[in-house]
């Protein structure tokens, strides 16, 4: 536990996780669909360079935005300075490293769960694209606890564009940012493109 921390936040916070987390699972498949075509196509109108830059994804955990179409079809462009990248989680207490991947890439379940790239050298996104479970306002993210981006981005220099992608359901008033929590440079739903608002309200649309 991170120091001056009361056990109630903790346990606030990983119980709106649950519930955030329970929420999205609950979306009907054809809702999911149609949020994840549109987050996809707000991504490829609303970020032309990043078919030209070494570009973080997820692979879709627990129902998050699916962002491989899209992946997919920069990589089929085969711009120069492209490259698709994967987290891979080296250490629980580490940042994440990254290796590229593209539809043939052989993969490897990590202690998560999640598919990631079995070998390849580590590459330095520019961008990264960051799944919520919940946002704010601020800019601020809830994930799974782990840690992961937070350290991911305080690590790096110069910091990659953090580039939040999530639903609507999961907007919250604020999350109650702790000290290590890493801010999103601008946050991605079905319903538009959003910039952080320290102080106020997030607008609803910025597109």
């Amino acid at each position: 536990m991170a120091a001056g921390l009361m056990p109630g936040i903790v346990a606030d916070r990983r119980a709106l996780r649950k519930l955030l987390i329970e929420r999205r699972l609950a979306l009907p498949a054809d809702a999911w669909d149609g949020h994840c075509r549109h987050i996809r196509a707000l991504l490829q109108a609303g970020f032309p360079q990043f078919s030209g830059m070494r570009v973080g994804f997820c692979w879709p955990f627990r129902k998050e935005p699916d962002l491989r179409p899209l992946i997919e079809s920069w990589v089929g462009d085969g711009r120069q300075g492209f490259a698709a990248l994967l987290p891979v989680v080296i250490d629980e207490n580490r940042a994440l490293a990254f290796r590229a991947w593209s539809p043939d890439t052989a993969m490897v379940i990590d202690q998560h769960g999640i598919p990631a790239p079995a070998a390849g050298d580590f590459l330095i996104p520019q961008a990264l694209l960051i799944p919520v479970n919940g946002f704010d306002a601020a800019g601020h993210r809830i994930g799974y606890g782990g840690g992961y981006f937070d350290r991911t981005l305080a690590s790096l220099s110069p910091r990659p564009l953090a580039v939040g992608v999530g639903f609507e359901l999961a907007r919250l008033e604020s999350i109650h940012p702790e000290p290590h929590d890493q801010p999103l440079d601008v946050m991605v739903t079905e319903a538009g493109i959003f910039f952080p608002s320290p102080g106020a309200a997030m607008p609803r649309s910025a597109v």
